[in-house]
């Protein structure tokens, strides 16, 4: 099969595909109305973005919005002060990436997917939020295996991402590389939902992404790092390159890391 990300390239995208990398790109999503969606289970961690849901007037509500929503941006409010300069590389990496994982369960919700993704994103967000609030962001993993509702559809990406992070890639481009991954997972889910047209502009962000954070650590390491780095991207996607599905199948996949 040919590659998603160069196939996609001699189609127009979908209006989905372009509302999708508008609300990624947005700190806050705003999502419009629709059939019922379950209310995300809110653990003690959320419980703040609860209370000041519940205490605010009515008139303050948009009415639009249901309550998981709302908690949602809520949280997303609550990430920002973990991405500020004063934070460390990796509080702002793990802030970043659960904003990300929020972005996409809006979306789905502005979508009315009925898809379990969205959930789960949102609960990965919720996760990551309650452990930086506890000052307990050492005890996430920086390990990002795929989840079974997504697959390594591009092994390249997944390399310079992994080799990036392995390298202490995270210092120069927290942002990026929390964007890139989220991202990543994102469009092999859209693939395997929808069809590889809804994939390639996200691939085609992540490989802007990893390029900005590429050269970050490039202009920030002297020249025998950054060969190191460019051999560690070779060893991953020797390995990745393996693990490639073309089947559009989605079954997740457990990345072990090489040093």
């Amino acid at each position: 099969m040919p590659n998603p990300a160069n196939k996609a390239a001699h189609y127009k995208q979908p209006i989905t595909a372009l509302l999708s990398t508008v609300l990624f790109l947005t700190m806050t999503s705003v999502a419009s109305a629709g059939p019922h969606i379950p209310e995300m289970t809110v653990t003690h961690g959320a419980t703040h973005c609860a209370n000041d849901i519940q205490t605010q007037s009515q008139s303050h509500r948009p009415k639009y919005q249901s309550m998981r929503q709302r908690n949602m941006n809520c949280m997303l409010t609550q990430l920002q002060a973990y991405q500020q300069k004063n934070m460390s590389a990796r509080q702002q990496y793990f802030a970043y990436k659960a904003q990300a994982w929020l972005n996409y369960a809006l979306h789905q919700d502005s979508m009315n997917s009925r898809s379990p993704a969205g959930q789960q994103a949102a609960q990965a967000a919720e996760t990551i939020l309650n452990t930086l609030k506890n000052g307990k962001e050492q005890d996430l993993n920086l390990i990002q295996d795929i989840p079974s509702n997504s697959a390594l559809m591009r092994p390249d990406l997944w390399a310079t991402l992994s080799a990036l992070k392995d390298s202490g890639g995270i210092e120069s481009a927290p942002r990026e590389i929390a964007f890139s991954e989220v991202a990543l997972i994102w469009a092999a889910t859209n693939q395997c939902e929808r069809g590889w047209r809804e994939s390639g502009i996200h691939f085609r962000m992540v490989d802007r992404w990893l390029e900005q954070a590429r050269e970050a650590y490039v202009n920030t390491h002297d020249s025998q790092t950054n060969v190191a780095l460019e051999e560690l991207i070779v060893s991953y996607y020797k390995q990745y390159e393996t693990l490639d599905t073309s089947a559009d199948s989605c079954r997740g996949q457990v990345l072990t890391p090489i040093r």
